[in-house]
């Protein structure tokens, strides 16, 4: 099992190159950034982690500017989006920037991807937060077009183009991992239909059966991974023996003295839970 480190890149934390770089050095397998373009003012969609956003989710930099910062400072380390609200974005333009990462970093990315739960985030992006399911799908099923076809085309409810050429194509193939993030109660349906991997948050409502159902009811290979993955040897341990491929510590949007901490607990952890 791999173990990696999620991280809200904040204009006053740690700098992306520079955690990538530790990151890297310390030994873990993979960085994951998150995606918030904004946060509405308005706060009428609930935080599903609780009663008080924190406040690093309105202060991030932008997700593929520190993912392109966190490539070019390391040689080994697999970069992530962690993840990516593609229901916000222009699928043409996204397929062209993580083609263009995954060729830079040497085929180092994993293209995590999500619909989100901020309704009015969504919204001020022009997407139907009751069509966002179908947005996703689409938009991900046009950038794979774009990413495997010489002359890509794709025509969709929601996406629409013909006959398009767009290079460089990933330097992964087919294209780089895409992981479906999400805990809802048809998300299963989604890695399915479009996803290489689930990445659900962790939870101690014990979804570990839900994702070895859909393993062995998926068809074709899936990966197991979870973010968010506390410092606790037992919980490692759990995923490990379930036969996880994944996890994911997240680490506070920090100066360097912070992380190291938290880091040093995490490693702490992962050691304990192999007897060390």
């Amino acid at each position: 099992m791999d173990f990696g480190i999620g991280f809200f890149p904040t204009h006053d934390a740690m700098a992306p190159a520079s955690l990538a770089r530790l990151v890297e050095a310390r030994g873990f397998e993979s960085l994951f950034f998150p995606e918030h373009t904004h946060i509405p003012a308005s706060r009428l969609s609930p935080w599903p982690g609780g009663s008080e956003l924190p406040r690093k989710y309105a202060h991030t930099v932008d997700l593929f500017v520190a993912m392109t910062a966190a490539v070019t400072a390391t040689s080994r380390l697999r970069v992530g989006s962690g993840v990516c609200l593609v229901i916000e974005r222009d699928p043409i333009t996204t397929a062209k920037e993580v083609a263009s990462l995954d060729v830079l970093s040497g085929g180092r990315i994993e293209f995590g991807v999500g619909a989100g739960w901020n309704r009015e985030e969504m919204q001020n992006h022009g997407t139907d937060p009751r069509r966002r399911m179908a947005v996703l799908r689409e938009r991900v099923e046009a950038m794979k077009a774009i990413w495997t076809q010489d002359e890509a085309s794709y025509a969709g409810e929601h996406v629409n183009f013909e006959r398009i050429w767009s290079w460089p194509k990933p330097a992964q193939r087919p294209h780089p991992p895409v992981i479906v993030g999400g805990n809802g109660p048809t998300v299963t349906d989604r890695v399915k239909a479009f996803g290489d991997a689930w990445m659900p948050n962790y939870a101690r409502d014990g979804f570990v059966e839900r994702a070895l159902e859909l393993k062995a009811t998926a068809g074709r290979p899936i990966s197991l991974q979870v973010m968010g993955v506390p410092n606790d040897a037992r919980v490692i341990a759990s995923f490990e023996q379930a036969g996880f491929d994944r996890v994911v510590h997240w680490v506070p949007s920090a100066g360097q003295s912070r992380v190291e901490t938290d880091m040093d607990a995490f490693a702490a952890a992962i050691a304990e839970a192999h007897g060390e």
